[in-house]
């Protein structure tokens, strides 16, 4: 996503919490609103116990748009094996015509943020200590790019192993991008190794919870960059937002936020929304700026909440400077 550096860009991802109707047919709608109004990219989250299946949606969606890149913030790695990843990617990045992203992670525990069971439980599958999880990531990581290769491919490793495998693959030109992604020292590290996108955000996200934090985090990613032989500029800096709700004025983002919690906000949310008119807003996303951040994944809980979808490229991304001695 080199193409991406010297400007800031802006990916919208969707969740179907607060919509009416079916829950799908919401994504969709809000994967063309992401094309119709400017966006770089339209990802969706990898929660099968409880959302739309990630990939089947992007591929319908592939099939409505032309010009977003697709792809998911971020896939649960221990949710599949490699070579099902591998190719759940490579189909669609076929069908989207070399658009998509491949979004990869360790998986996190709803339950410790106030957000219902862990999800691992809910699907039967052994919820490994962090270690274990990131171990396992790089075996994937792997055998995914193993599998796409030219000639049959075989791997055994702790986690996973794959025997005289290959998948058809993608077609875009110069690769799949990979988000590595998260906060921690380890998780950095292999970002710089095997990763072109870097995402981390508040709480689950990465408990990147201020500009500060997203500094410090950069620094870290600097320097395993350098050990790595690798330029610090080749990787995308990006952050999350959990939600981010825009209106007119203040009076009406109050009554937005009152709508969707009539008995106020929770803990969760309370800590982690972002609401405000796109010039109350700006500044808390030019501070993230200011602390390195390129690019960002902003997602709402409202799909067809089309005013504050399209404030986000329309008003609020102009207002922001990049600077660019980072």
């Amino acid at each position: 996503m080199a193409s991406h550096k010297g400007k800031i860009g802006f990916a919208l991802q969707a969740v179907a919490g607060f919509s009416e109707g079916d829950p799908g047919a919401a994504i969709v709608r809000a994967g063309n609103h992401a094309e119709r109004y400017g966006f770089d990219a339209f990802f969706l989250g990898d929660h099968p116990a409880w959302a739309p299946e990630c990939w089947l949606h992007l591929s319908v969606i592939a099939s409505q748009t032309r010009r977003i890149r697709l792809g998911q913030m971020v896939a649960a790695v221990p949710y599949r094996t490699p070579l099902l990843t591998a190719r759940l990617q490579s189909d669609l990045d076929r069908l989207s015509v070399g658009r998509s992203i491949l979004g990869l992670g360790i998986g996190w525990n709803a339950a410790e943020y106030g957000l219902g069971s862990n999800e691992f439980d809910r699907m039967g599958i052994a919820y490994a200590a962090v270690p274990v999880r990131q171990a396992a990531l790089e075996e994937a990581v792997a055998i995914i790019r193993g599998v796409w290769g030219s000639d049959l491919f075989s791997f055994t490793g702790d986690h996973y192993r794959a025997s005289d495998a290959r998948i058809e693959p993608p077609v875009q030109e110069g690769g799949v991008p990979f988000v590595i992604a998260g906060g921690g020292e380890r998780t950095l590290r292999q970002l710089a190794h095997l990763g072109d996108v870097s995402n981390f955000g508040a709480g689950p996200a990465g408990k990147v919870d201020s500009p500060e934090d997203a500094r410090e985090r950069f620094a870290i990613l600097e320097a395993h960059c350098r050990s790595a032989g690798r330029p610090y500029e080749h990787i995308l800096r990006t952050h999350f937002t959990h939600w981010l709700i825009l209106a007119r004025n203040e009076s009406a983002v109050a009554a937005k936020i009152d709508r969707y919690f009539p008995h106020g906000l929770d803990a969760f949310w309370g800590k982690y929304l972002v609401a405000g008119t796109p010039a109350q807003v700006a500044t808390h996303y030019q501070e993230f700026v200011n602390a390195g951040v390129e690019y960002f994944v902003v997602q709402t809980l409202d799909p067809d909440d089309e005013e504050s979808i399209s404030m986000m490229t329309a008003e609020l991304a102009p207002q922001l400077q990049l600077k660019l001695s980072n």
